[in-house]
This record gives C-alpha cells, structure tokens and sequence, in this order.
C-alpha cells in the first residue's frame, strides 16, 4: 500500500478516534472505538515513516487534516460551533502545510547514508 493511502486510513483512524472520545462522554461504550483509533493511526505513522516519508510533511498532513475533519464532523454530528473565523483557520492550517511539503520537496537533503554512527566532524 503507498504512503499516501497509509495517510490517508490513519487521518480516518484518529478522526474517528477523536469523534468517538466525544461521543464517549455520554456513552462509555465508545472508549473502545477511541482507544482502537488511536492506537490504529499511530501504527500506520509508523509505516508510512518506514516508507522514507518526511516526518514533518507526513505529521502536517496529519494534523491539519484531522483538525479539519474533526471540526467539520462534530458540527455535522454533534451540533459543535462552525464560524467563519474557524473556517479561515482551518484554511490557514492547510496552507501551512502546503508550505512546508513545498519547502521539504525543495530541500535537496540527501538520503541518510549508513547507520548513523560515522563520525561528521
């Protein structure tokens, strides 16, 4: 499975995750759900980095879209606030992204070489 599809699953694991927390507060029975979320997206974190995935690209995305989704899903199924000020936010978030997967494609940092022990003096 490629990378942006193991992105994409555990987005939908911590969304799902953190939606169900919330639920959880009037049903205990949602902890469950919660703690399988969870634990499910930082698994497939972890796989995507095994990839050779930029950490820092790879959280962005992560966090920006489970902030989005997250607000956008608990106005549609919890009645939470919605503002425009929210929305411009959420956009701000997405940009921010944006810059830094631009600036890691345009980094030209090389692939780590070896096991990490040679000595950079």
């Amino acid at each position: 499975m490629n990378k942006w599809a193991l992105l994409t699953l555990a987005v939908i694991g911590e969304v799902s995750a953190t939606l169900a927390l919330r639920a959880a507060s009037d049903h205990p029975g949602w902890f469950a759900l919660t703690a399988a979320g969870y634990i499910g997206a930082f698994v497939l974190l972890a796989a995507i980095l095994r990839t050779g995935a930029s950490i820092g690209v790879v959280y962005g995305i992560w966090a920006a879209c489970g902030v989005a989704l997250t607000a956008v899903l608990a106005y549609v199924l919890f009645g939470d606030p919605l503002t425009w000020v929210m929305a411009a936010g959420i956009a701000l978030v997405a940009a921010g992204v944006m810059i830094v997967e631009t600036g890691s494609t345009h980094a030209g940092h090389p692939a780590p070489a070896g096991n990490g022990t040679e000595d950079h003096r």
